[in-house]
């Protein structure tokens, strides 16, 4: 059963490493405007999937990311949400990888859910029902000449 969340309130998610930022929900209308970035839609033929990643996780974030905590300076004095800090915030890989799964990630289960099977009750054919009826004599082989 799919699930809604009416309320579409932010909330504060926790990155690790003593850092939580507060985010919007993830909605069509974030990752349109995500997918629509000057900076997504100017990537070069070529670019791997893996920079496609980061520089869309990056412009992802500024849209959601509302405040943080847990964030300082290089003097350890809380910062502002800025895109700059979004950047280098993202460029910590631990953090990165907690966005990724724990924003991103989560709101894409809808759209893998859609495009997928159900697995099988074990994950093999057990359990599965015959559908196809047994051919009622065996083939015959085509002869060699």
């Amino acid at each position: 059963m799919l699930r809604l969340n009416l309320a579409r309130e932010p909330y504060w998610l926790d990155l690790g490493l003593g850092v939580r930022v507060r985010v919007e929900p993830l909605t069509t209308a974030l990752m349109v405007a995500a997918r629509s970035d000057p900076g997504v839609r100017s990537l070069p033929e070529g670019t791997t999937d893996d920079e496609i990643a980061v520089i869309f996780g990056k412009v992802l974030a500024e849209r959601a990311i509302l405040d943080w905590e847990g964030v300082g300076d290089a003097d350890g004095n809380p910062t502002s949400v800025t895109p700059e800090g979004i950047a280098a915030l993202l460029d910590i890989w631990p953090i990165f990888e907690k966005f990724q799964m724990g924003y991103v990630a989560k709101g894409l289960e809808l759209e893998a859910e859609k495009n997928a099977s159900a697995p099988s009750q074990t994950g093999s054919g057990a359990g599965a029902k015959v559908t196809a009826q047994r051919a009622r004599k065996a083939a015959k082989t085509a002869r060699k000449s």
